[in-house]
C-alpha cells in the first residue's frame, strides 16, 4: 500500500442540486477519497464540494477555491472520479492550468501529461459533436423542414390551456346526455337512484364506462333541463 503525506485538499462534484442536497453520489466519492488516502501521515486541510447543473459548464466555483486552497496550504489536490471527468475539457484544462499537485483516487497513474492529452481528446470531442449536429440540422433544412416552431406561434399559458380543456370537457358532456335524452325521458317519473339502477339493468354505461349513481343521474338531468 502506498503511503500518503503531507497536506491534502478534496473536490468532490455532483451534477445535479438534487444530488447535492441528498448526498447521492458525495458519500461515495468521500470514502473514495479516504480509502485511497488511508495509510501515513497525511492531513485533509479543506474539502470543497461542487453542486453543478450540467449546463454551466464553466461555472466551477468550488473547484477555482479548491485550487486556491492548494496554493495557500501547499496542499496536493485529490479528486475521487477522474474517469467522469474524462470527457470535460474545462475541468482538466483548469486541472492542467493551475500549477498544483494533484493525484486521482481512481487514476493514481494519471499526471500533468495525461490530464493535458485527456483535456485535448476531451476538446475535439466536444468539437466534433457541435459539427455534427450543425451538419445534421443543415441537412433537415435542406430537405425543406422548418426548424423551431411556426412563425406567430404561442406557447398557450396555462390559464388558457385549462378553459380550453374544461370546455371541451363541458361540450362533451352535453353531447352525452343529449344521447341519453330518450331513455332519461322515459324513466323520469322514477326517482335518481330508481332511474340509476334501472340504466345499469339496461347495460347503459356512464360517460366513464362505469356503473351509475343517483348523483351522476341527477347530473345528466339537469344538463337536458339547461
Amino acid at each position: 500500500m502506498v503511503q500518503h503525506h503531507g497536506k491534502f485538499v478534496s473536490y468532490l462534484r455532483v451534477s445535479t442540486k438534487r444530488q447535492g442536497e441528498s448526498g447521492l453520489g458525495l458519500e461515495a466519492q468521500r470514502a473514495a477519497v479516504d480509502a485511497f488516502l488511508n495509510g501515513g501521515r497525511w492531513k485533509l486541510v479543506e474539502e470543497l464540494v461542487e453542486v453543478e447543473s450540467g449546463k454551466h459548464h464553466h461555472n466551477r466555483p468550488a473547484l477555482h477555491k479548491a485550487m486556491e486552497a492548494c496554493k495557500v496550504y501547499g496542499a496536493t489536490l485529490v479528486i475521487a472520479k477522474l474517469d467522469r471527468l474524462s470527457r470535460d475539457a474545462h475541468f482538466l484544462l483548469g486541472l492542467q492550468k493551475a500549477g498544483v499537485k494533484f493525484v486521482a483516487a481512481d487514476m493514481p497513474e494519471a499526471n500533468e501529461m495525461v490530464v493535458g492529452i485527456m483535456a485535448l481528446v476531451a476538446q475535439a470531442e466536444r468539437r466534433m459533436i457541435s459539427e455534427r449536429t450543425k451538419a445534421a440540422l443543415q441537412a433537415v433544412k435542406a430537405r425543406g423542414k422548418r426548424l423551431g416552431r411556426p412563425k406567430g406561434y404561442q406557447i398557450p399559458s396555462n390559464l388558457e390551456t385549462r378553459a380550453k380543456g374544461s370546455a371541451a370537457n363541458a361540450a362533451n358532456a352535453v353531447a352525452f346526455a343529449e344521447r341519453l335524452r330518450p331513455v332519461l325521458t322515459e324513466l323520469a317519473s322514477l326517482s335518481a337512484a330508481a332511474a340509476a339502477a334501472e340504466l345499469d339493468r339496461r347495460g347503459v354505461q356512464t360517460a366513464l364506462g362505469g356503473k351509475w349513481t343517483a348523483r351522476a343521474v341527477i347530473n345528466v338531468r339537469a344538463r337536458l333541463a339547461d
